[in-house]
């Protein structure tokens, strides 16, 4: 009797309900976010560490993985985490915006969860509100390919992320202040490499005692580089002096693979590349990030310089960085290497069956918008950015809890599909009404003199064309409808236009916002609302989570849990799958998200976790006592 008891109680909390798929690998992750003092430019200044690191760690991964993911918040104002590229298939919930997120107050923690559902490649994750990224915060996402998937390269001797991004000497709240007292933020005061300033490749640029980043490689291998920007608001070329970077992946797609002695990496993208340590080592070679499509003989400070050293390297680097693109006086070689990138449409990605397969040409498009930024303005006495004449206004409540509430006036549901002609711009809190199956147009016109760049929440969009001037009826022609890269992160020079195409199957509120910080913070944004209709059994889309926070009109629902402490006797139990690398033992007990007492910081930022682990660890429990009973 007492066998099968213990037998069928272990099977009923294995099949409890949880919001990710519980036959796939758990990954868990304990961060505490805090401030950190750096000076990666020379200048002591307040920066935002996870554990304590800046930049934060990267986060590795596998396909349809579950990732879960224990935030404190040990800063002095509220926090999110969103992730970028990541599609929370179902699960807007997880997404870390304001649209779909209450903020983690100062000094609470929250626990994100979330499956990387047939989802493979580069991405970064990094806080949301108020400007923090500019102040850290950001880390690297590598999800790979399940092991019975092939990959159309070979399996690489090392896996290197190198985060690159502009940077201030300010603090993230001092930017802040100045966009809101109407100020623009101004040149960079430089460019960072993983958290680090510039090598000191010119003595009158570089002071001296500023430390710079090291790649480690070995001659006569092949590295797949991941590079990022995760920026403020500066477009970057990225070179590695002597070495050809051959393109393989961006943000979840594998491309044609084609070399490049340079790449033009906008705000808020990821690309990764193969790199082979074939030149010699008579010394070492510079790693550059130079801003661009800016007036770059006044921007030359605005440069990240690391050094890349192979381990039978003869010396230091020494001499002028690479050049840069030459095309002063052509405006066009920038655009057409980003119309060179292409997808591999015989490779397959997180799924056997090959990209191409989907055929996005063939599908009609049942809603079209033409989205149109101009240069900031003043709205009600302040500047604020915006798309076709409104700026966003955060809400208090987050849209999605309030449609799941009920809640009346959060937003409208009048977002134009073309900017009004003669109205005034205005402050709103309009979205699109997206429809559920359907295949929607963007057109992002730039009609701001200066780059910007914009990222779609929970899809991988088709970059099915991009020019200069104004988008027509007419531009379709010129749309490639047989191998578009389908990424997240889309780049849009001044004066231009660039027009992608998404399939709206994926149910939520989903983000669309310029990446240039200062442009989103000041309301160039806007949220598509995918509802289906039909789905009244959480089929399509996730139930709020057990652990949601609440906030706004919905603040009376948020309860402060029991502490609830897990028997000692799970000690020594691993709580996740045996090919999962991120296993780790517990000694603490567990409770619900409640308010975190800085008093207690140290003692009990390892000791939360999420309700779903604990049925876990229960499960791991019963399923011991049960093989002990049958054992005797």
């Amino acid at each position: 009797m007492w066998r099968l008891l213990a037998l069928v109680v272990s099977a009923a909390v294995l099949a409890a309900p949880r919001p990710a798929m519980a036959g796939d690998p758990y990954a868990f992750f304990d961060w505490d976010v805090s401030y950190v003092t750096a000076a990666p430019l020379g200048i002591k200044q307040q920066v935002i560490g996870i554990n304590g690191k800046f930049p934060g760690p990267v986060v590795n991964i596998t396909t349809n993985w579950n990732v879960v993911v224990n935030v404190l918040n040990d800063l002095d104002e509220p926090l999110l985490i969103t992730w970028n590229g990541i599609q929370h298939r179902k699960n807007c919930w997880q997404d870390g915006v304001l649209g779909t997120n209450c903020p983690i107050p100062s000094g609470w923690n929250w626990t994100y969860e979330f499956q990387v559902k047939d989802q493979i490649g580069s991405f970064f994750y990094f806080p949301s509100t108020g400007l923090q990224r500019a102040a850290g915060g950001f880390g690297g996402i590598v999800v790979n390919n399940r092991g019975v998937i092939a990959v159309p390269f070979g399996r690489p001797d090392g896996d290197i992320t190198i985060l690159i991004g502009d940077w201030y000497n300010r603090n993230h709240t001092d930017l802040r202040k100045m966009l809101d007292e109407g100020k623009e933020l101004g040149m960079p005061d430089g460019v960072l490499i993983n958290g680090k300033g510039p090598y000191r490749y010119n003595d009158s640029l570089v002071p001296a005692g500023i430390e710079h980043e090291t790649i480690d490689v070995h001659p006569g291998r092949t590295y797949r580089i991941r590079v990022h920007n995760v920026g403020t608001s500066t477009s970057l070329n990225f070179r590695i002096q002597g070495h050809n970077l051959l393109l393989v992946e961006t943000e979840g797609s594998y491309t044609t693979q084609q070399n490049y002695t340079s790449l033009d990496v906008h705000v808020g993208q990821s690309y990764s590349f193969l790199l082979t340590t074939d030149q010699n080592a008579s010394s070492d070679y510079y790693v550059v990030a130079s801003a661009r499509i800016v007036n770059e003989s006044l921007w030359q400070r605005v440069t990240g310089v690391a050094v890349l050293r192979y381990s039978n390297s003869g010396g230091a680097a020494s001499g002028p960085l690479p050049d840069p693109p030459q095309d002063q006086y052509d405006k066009t070689l920038s655009m057409n290497q980003a119309r060179s990138v292409r997808w591999n449409l015989s490779a397959g990605a997180a799924r056997p069956n090959p990209q191409g397969s989907f055929r996005y040409s063939s599908i009609n498009v049942t809603q079209a918008y033409l989205l149109r930024s101009t240069t900031p303005v003043e709205i009600g006495g302040r500047r604020r950015a915006a798309l076709n004449g409104l700026s966003f206004s955060p809400p208090e409540t987050p849209l999605r809890l309030a449609d799941a509430y009920g809640v009346e006036g959060a937003y409208t549901l009048d977002f134009p599909e073309r900017p009004p002609p003669d109205a005034a711009p205005r402050v709103a809190r309009s979205v699109i009404n997206g429809t559920y199956r359907g295949f929607m147009e963007l057109i992002f016109q730039n009609n701001d003199t200066r780059m910007q760049s914009y990222h779609v929440d929970g899809y991988a969009v088709f970059v099915v064309g991009m020019d200069y001037g104004e988008w027509t009826e007419a531009s379709r022609g010129a749309y490639n409808k047989g191998d578009s890269v389908a990424r997240s992160t889309v780049q849009v020079y001044p004066g231009a236009w660039t027009a992608v195409l998404v399939s709206l199957d994926n149910v939520g509120f989903w983000n669309v916002r310029s990446q240039n910080l200062d442009s989103w913070y000041l309301g160039q944004e806007v949220y598509v609302r995918v509802v289906n209709p039909e789905d009244g059994a959480n089929k399509t889309e996730m139930a709020v989570p057990r652990n949601a926070l609440y906030c706004g009109q919905l603040h009376k629902y948020q309860k402060y849990g029991p502490q609830t402490a897990i028997p000692r006797l799970i000690k020594h139990i691993c709580i996740c799958s045996s090919s999962c690398v991120s296993c780790k033992l517990f000694s603490t007990p567990f409770r619900e998200q409640t308010p975190h007492h800085k008093a207690a910081a140290a003692a009990s930022a390892a000791a939360v976790r999420p309700l779903a682990s604990r049925r876990q660890i229960v499960a791991s429990v019963m399923l011991v006592v049960g093989a002990l009973v049958f054992a005797s």
